[in-house]
């Protein structure tokens, strides 16, 4: 279990009703960000395990520029017309303020609380 946290334009995020982010505006964002990359399939290693973690998603973007890539994926992942993130840091929560910018959207997270700047 984790904490994810969206980028949403939805008031709450869990709220059925409201604006959804399309799969195009969300390809749109990925292709013109250098930082990020769209990906089939995304692994990681724990650290100190061989063993990986597979992740499957058509609309999975990553964050190729994060520090911590390697052993924590940094995966975006759009799913029901918002993007969610599962225990972002700091680095993964200013990017996913930007693309919140970039797509007239709020950063929240699962208790309702708001990351804006």
């Amino acid at each position: 279990m984790g904490y994810d946290v969206h980028i949403t334009r939805r008031t709450p995020w869990w709220e059925d009703e409201g604006a959804r982010i399309t799969t195009r505006e969300w390809g749109a964002v990925v292709a013109a960000d250098s930082d990020l990359e769209m990906v089939q399939v995304a692994q990681a290693s724990p650290r100190g395990q061989d063993a990986g973690v597979e992740y499957r998603h058509e609309w999975l973007a990553q964050m190729r520029t994060h520090p911590r890539r390697d052993a924590h994926g940094a995966w975006l992942n759009w799913a029901d017309g918002q993007v969610v993130v599962k225990n972002p840091d700091g680095v993964l929560i200013a990017k996913m303020r930007e693309i919140a910018r970039a797509l007239g959207a709020r950063v929240q997270g699962d208790d309702g609380d708001y990351y804006d700047e």
